[in-house]
């Protein structure tokens, strides 16, 4: 009985240990899977790529921002330049609409949003007279939503990560953010003998109506190097009279096409326009002064002819023309004189014969 019974034992041992071992695999796929996340198919894997609206950064795209970079390490001067740019105006409306997404173009500020909330862009925290792009001045998207009322949706992640922040486009407040706040930099490269202007960061300008009227603030700092590959793409339409779009954001800035006041230049006092211009008319004549500066200094650049001297020649040249014409005038005066008068008639002599004598 004793062996009937070793028997029996040894058969349900190697009946039940394949199927331990089977429950064990299953269960290691199944916590592998969680890890991992849901598998997609690749019908689902195209529609989240498609859900996103704007293209991934490819190594193409960094070596040619890189290469489109101007460097100013050189320069042996330089005048950085704060200026506000009304979106209102027609001449900075390209910046603006369309205020919602429509046939796939978009405003600036809403590519600038989208990327944000994709993590394929990083901001810095606005800071008055004070700019640092570093970690630590890096703004948190979450906290950004909550500072300026924007609504989200927080879907928990199967994972058991941070939950997604999912917002619609009609919750996106592109038609507020009127203003933009650009930082330039006026430099003179003296090796390569460039004088030209840079777009170093931006800043969009939430305007709110609130209890104590329309309030406008700013929301964070970007550099123009990490928005320059997602804007060369985007065409928008700079004339009311031609709707061609042929010209991108990129090319909008690079161009300068945008009309913008002077708030702050760089100073030893930190100080902006306002701090010392405290009347419009006085704010309004530092602003041209500061301008007529940037604009005579690049002409100083530049050897140009003495324009007295051409005046003079000019004046001397137009005596002289007119002098060759009246001389000119004259001789052909004399020339038809001598022509219609008639020749005079020579009087004839008679002619002798003389005869030969032998």
């Amino acid at each position: 009985m004793k062996r009937i019974y070793y028997i029996v034992a040894c058969l349900l041992a190697f009946t039940l240990l394949p199927a331990q071992a089977q429950e064990e695999n299953e269960n290691t796929r199944t916590t592998q899977q969680q890890r991992k996340g849901p598998r997609a198919s690749r019908g689902e894997r195209a529609v989240t790529k498609e859900e996103s609206g704007l293209p991934e950064l490819t190594v193409r795209a960094q070596d040619l921002n890189e290469r489109l970079t101007q460097q100013i390490g050189n320069a042996r001067w330089m005048r950085v330049v704060y200026r506000q740019v009304d979106l209102t105006k027609e001449q900075n409306a390209p910046l603006y609409y369309p205020v919602r997404p429509m046939n796939g173009q978009m405003n600036l500020f809403t590519i600038l949003f989208q990327l944000l909330s994709e993590g394929k862009l990083k901001v810095y925290e606005y800071l008055d007279g004070y700019e640092v792009f570093d970690d630590e001045h890096l703004v948190n998207f979450k906290e950004l939503l909550d500072r300026f009322h924007i609504y989200y949706e927080e879907v928990p992640d199967e994972r058991g990560g941070e939950p997604a922040l999912v917002i619609n486009e009609s919750d996106i407040p592109s038609e507020q953010v009127q203003n933009f706040y650009i930082k330039e930099v006026w430099y003179f490269d003296q090796n390569n003998s460039l004088f030209d202007v840079k777009t170093l960061a931006i800043c969009p300008l939430m305007t709110v109506d609130n209890d104590f009227g329309l309030t406008t603030s700013p929301m964070f700092w970007v550099p123009y190097e990490n928005i320059r590959p997602y804007v060369s793409t985007s065409y928008i339409m700079t004339s009311n009279l031609n709707n061609v779009m042929t010209f991108t954001i990129d090319d909008y800035f690079r161009r300068r096409m945008f009309e913008g006041d002077i708030i702050k230049t760089q100073n030893l006092l930190n100080q902006p326009l306002q701090a010392y211009c405290p009347t419009p008319d006085s704010l309004k004549k530092e602003q041209e002064r500061i301008e007529k500066q940037l604009v005579s200094f690049e002409d100083s650049l530049w050897m140009k002819p003495d324009t007295t001297t051409q005046v003079v020649n000019s004046k001397e040249a137009k005596k002289a023309k007119k002098q060759a014409e009246k001389e000119a005038k004259a001789e052909s005066k004399k020339e038809t004189t001598v022509k219609t008068k008639a020749p005079k008639a020579q009087k004839s002599t008679p002619v002798r014969s003389v005869r030969r004598r032998r």
